[in-house]
């Protein structure tokens, strides 16, 4: 199989990257820029562009029978920012990318949507791909548009797509900016001595998933015969006040974190039914949350220890 993924330096492209090479699989990647915690992989085409560049897009799809789409320009704590900024770099380029594979016959496309923002704030408990999507940023609205299109293109030309509507991915490689992923933010404050701040009283639920196990899934949706949309979480719920009790058991430090206000824009309580991934594809989570919460420290501590 002859793979694209786009945004595959990044934090779960470069994860879906080292699947796709261990499983024997043509790679290559167009991004922005190389990655930042690790040398080039070997035998990995790389082409480096913005997604919105076109034309080294329309040479990327070359061959390809399989796009990986991992790129967004925005996190949901940004998007509300500059909407007309989010739809552009997001829906409008990745409305292109559909007619240019549909141009070059690339049969089918794995799109990374979002399973903590499409659905709004849900009324039920783990939330099914059933339930309706009212998103309440800027973020899970252009999600829900491509996973339209999406549709569309599916229905018109026949282009196979699995969307996944992935949790909080977590783990090796996660960048440390803080404004999203609250993981690893945790970690390099640390790991830094600097005050962890905790938007709200810490009661904030999310589904966690770990890197390695999204980016598997990744792969056995491309490899299937299967169209459609799926969760892609663990299927189990933690607060943040618990996510900072389980990194302060893994890294044997204890924090007294910093309450600030809550966020509008911050959905209460999400947990993602992730049965129908599970059956389709032949796949679950692998490791509780400590031991990848672990596995994650350790990487941390090695990498960023001492380093400004």
């Amino acid at each position: 199989m002859k793979s694209l993924v786009l945004g595959g330096n990044g934090f779960i492209g470069s994860h879906v990257v080292d699947h796709l090479k261990a499983a024997g699989h043509a790679v290559r990647v167009l991004d922005r820029a190389m990655e930042r915690f690790r040398a080039p992989v070997p035998g990995v085409d790389y082409r480096l562009t913005d997604f919105s560049d076109a034309t080294v897009l329309a040479e990327a799809l070359e061959g390809i029978d399989v796009v990986f789409h991992l790129v967004s320009t925005t996190v949901p704590s940004t998007s509300n920012l500059d909407p007309l900024s989010d739809i552009q770099s997001n829906l409008v380029d990745s409305v292109r990318l559909l007619q240019l594979m549909v141009q070059q016959r690339v049969p089918k496309i794995v799109y990374l949507s979002s399973g903590g923002t499409v659905y709004g704030i849900p009324e039920v408990m783990p939330v099914p791909e059933s339930y309706p999507l009212r998103p309440i940023c800027s973020y899970g609205i252009v999600k829900a548009a491509i996973e339209n299109y999406l549709h569309m293109f599916h229905h018109l030309y026949g282009l196979e797509y699995v969307v996944l509507r992935a949790s909080n991915a977590y783990g090796e490689r996660q960048g440390h900016m803080g404004v999203q992923g609250v993981i690893a933010t945790f970690m390099f404050e640390i790991l830094k001595g600097e005050p962890i701040e905790i938007w709200g009283d810490g009661s904030v639920v999310r589904d966690f998933i770990y890197v390695g196990d999204l980016a598997e899934l990744c792969i056995r949706a491309a490899v299937s015969n299967v169209s459609g949309i799926f969760n892609a979480g663990s299927g189990q719920g933690y607060s943040i006040n618990e996510v900072l009790d389980a990194i302060a058991i893994a890294s044997g430090v204890s924090v007294t974190p910093q309450y600030k206000p809550g966020r509008a824009y911050d959905v209460p309580h999400v947990v993602l039914d992730i049965s129908r991934a599970k059956k389709e594809f032949r796949w679950s989570p692998k490791g509780t949350f400590i031991e990848c919460i672990k596995l994650t420290w350790e990487w941390f501590k090695k990498y960023f220890y001492n380093k400004s």
